[in-house]
């Protein structure tokens, strides 16, 4: 999956921090997140997990159908790290120049408070690295 593939699905339509709004209170409805089940300061509710992944799919779905779009792990995407969008490829595929010794990691996870959970909000690590908050989507392309 692209960078820009994962935020279109992130987003799910949307222009908000979130694919349902800009209320953090409405968070623990759609992501495992650091909240106050986490012990977590920065969540303003209970999602029930704690410090760990959920199951996939305990959450509701975005406007697309798809799950733990914000949360529970964040992903690896296949571009290298640039610093910014300026120069990216406009037609969705992947951004196979820049610092390719670091890739770019989409979304929040179990860990991290609301303002990671963002549609927009974006990390980097080396391929190498190896954390139990950080996964992979396994995506396919449709036929037309």
């Amino acid at each position: 999956m692209t960078e820009a593939e994962w935020e279109f699905v992130a987003r799910a339509g949307s222009t908000t921090k979130y694919h349902f709004g800009n209320l953090e209170s409405q968070m623990c409805r759609y992501a495992n997140f650091g909240d106050m089940t986490a012990g977590r300061e920065g969540g303003p509710c209970s999602d029930g997990v704690g410090r760990q992944t959920a199951v996939v799919g305990r959450y509701a779905a975005n406007a697309f159908g798809l799950h733990d779009m914000h949360g529970n792990v964040s992903e690896w995407v296949e571009d290298c790290w640039n610093d910014n969008y300026s120069g990216a490829p406009s037609d969705g595929s992947s951004w196979l120049s820049g610092v390719c010794s670091q890739r770019v990691i989409r979304g929040g996870c179990w860990f991290h408070g609301p303002s990671f959970q963002r549609s927009a909000f974006r990390s980097w690590s080396t391929p190498d690295w190896v954390d139990i908050r950080v996964g992979f989507r396994v995506a396919r392309t449709l036929d037309p």
